[in-house]
């Protein structure tokens, strides 16, 4: 009977560190109800006609609680050289979504200043994009 009840308690601790665990989770800023978009296209109608089109939807209407978008690669230069992508970017910081660009990709383009006045957070993205990826988030890429 004592073994028993040593396996029934250490049963019911792992169920407790384990639903613990869970709570927690869900309470971090990597809970599901982030969508995280990587926008890496230099293409302006990718840019306008979907990713932008969808963020600014989705905050809007409530669908995730956070949206992010990531701009990576050939989209940093586009957004420091497309007006329209500039106001709609600037308009999308204005609606609450976060937009961050990956700082080595920025600095290749040389195009970081211009993406910073633009309300643009530009950092190195390789580790915070790493964490997005083991997270409970949700990743689109374009």
């Amino acid at each position: 009977m004592k073994k028993f009840i040593l396996i029934s308690i250490g049963v019911l601790t792992l169920n407790l560190l384990t639903n613990n665990a869970m709570a927690q989770s869900s309470n971090s800023h990597y809970n599901s109800d982030t969508l995280c978009i990587v926008w890496t296209s230099g293409d302006p109608d990718v840019a306008l006609k979907m990713v932008f089109m969808y963020a600014n939807t989705a905050k809007k209407n409530r669908w995730f609680n956070e949206v992010e978008l990531i701009v990576w690669g050939p989209s940093a230069k586009l957004a420091s050289e497309n007006k329209e992508i500039q106001e709609t970017l600037v308009k999308m910081v204005e609606n609450g979504v976060k937009i961050e660009a990956c700082k080595a990709c920025a600095d290749q383009y040389g195009v970081s200043q211009n993406l910073k006045s633009l309300g643009i957070e530009v950092k190195y993205m390789g580790k915070p994009l790493t964490e997005i990826l083991k997270s409970n988030k949700k990743l689109m890429t374009f």
